[in-house]
């Protein structure tokens, strides 16, 4: 172990003393680089006038511009070699750092800019707003939040600073997810899946199916309902995923894979996550109600918990990396 962290260690040094040699070795008339990138909302409106900020240890002083109506951006005569952070901030949105940028000579870098959530622009208002009216808003994006357009993607939350939901809202949300249209469908295809592996025992045909069907969307419900609505009201915690979207790759994907074990308070505190373990816990032992007697048992219990849990941290992985791209939010009326 020792070993591998030394070799670590030498490989890290390796990459900062090739970095460092790499910009020694430039010659002083290297071409020049350019970042250049466009900021829009959720919506894909441009976002006018938004300030963006060039950061890096070779600048004196950060450079600063303003996209333009188009909500494009530029900076020209960088040099290459080096780490670059943009960061953008604009009124009524949160604010949003790049990753590490290090050009090549010459190149002509397109700056791949997140979304600015419409959403932030109530955190950010002082007066007049209560927290629940606040939340109240952001609730209303959240509900139309869905991948590809149409598959749910509701108990996710792109804002770190968003309100708390009151119980009430939690309830909603819920029900919001158990009960649209899409998740029928998608509870369909996966009864069909079990239909094909036999598995849990019921019998094959149309009842069968029927009878996997209603022990899959049974387990969904339990879940969600316990675990999203009843406990978090219970023990003052937020169901919601949040989205981190900033830092290294090692960073998210360690966040997306704790989430199902580490929560959000009411209080805006990170906690342990005893909801969600409860609700898949909950789920899991009630599983034993109605499926055959051939799959109850702890075995049942503990592979569900286990399944569940382990789904919970690959889906919210997927948030981190994948499903922020294909996520659209409807336009409100």
């Amino acid at each position: 172990m020792k070993w591998h962290v030394l070799a670590l260690v030498l490989c890290l040094c390796g990459v900062r003393a090739s970095k460092a040699q790499e910009r020694a070795t430039l010659p002083p008339d290297a071409p020049r680089g350019i970042i250049v990138g466009t900021v829009v909302d959720v919506n894909d409106d441009p976002v006018p006038g938004a300030s963006v900020t060039l950061q890096s240890a070779v600048l004196s002083d950060p450079r600063a511009v303003a996209s333009n109506n188009s909500g494009f951006f530029e900076f020209k005569d960088l040099q290459p070699a080096s780490s670059y952070h943009v960061i953008i901030s604009a009124s009524g949105f949160a604010s949003w750092t790049s990753d590490e940028v290090v050009l090549k000579p010459g190149q002509y870098l397109i700056l791949t800019v997140s979304k600015l959530h419409i959403a932030t622009a109530l955190t950010q208002v002082n007066v007049g707003y209560s927290a629940e009216e606040v939340a109240t808003e952001q609730l209303k994006v959240e509900e139309q939040q869905r991948i590809f357009g149409f598959i749910p993607n509701f108990l996710v939350q792109y804002d770190a600073n968003a309100a708390p939901l009151t119980a009430k809202m939690k309830f909603h949300l819920a029900a919001k997810v158990a009960f649209d249209p899409v998740t029928f469908i998608g509870v369909g295809v996966f009864a069909a899946a079990n239909q094909a592996g036999n598995t849990p025992d019921y019998r094959q045909g149309m009842i069968g199916y029927a009878e996997r069907y209603g022990a899959a969307y049974a387990n969904g419900v339990n879940d969600i309902i316990i675990g999203g609505a009843i406990l978090p009201s219970l023990l003052h915690q937020d169901p919601r995923y949040y989205y981190q979207g900033t830092g290294t790759n090692k960073s998210r994907a360690l966040h997306a894979l704790a989430s199902p074990f580490v929560c959000k308070g009411d209080n805006g505190l990170w906690q342990f996550n005893y909801s969600t373990m409860g609700g898949d816990l909950a789920a899991a032992a009630l599983s034993n109600a109605y499926y055959p007697a051939s799959n109850r048992g702890v075995g049942l219990f503990l592979s569900q918990f286990f399944i569940d849990t382990g789904q919970r941290a690959a889906a919210n992985l997927a948030q981190e990396f994948i499903l922020r791209r294909l996520t659209k939010v409807r336009n409100q009326k």
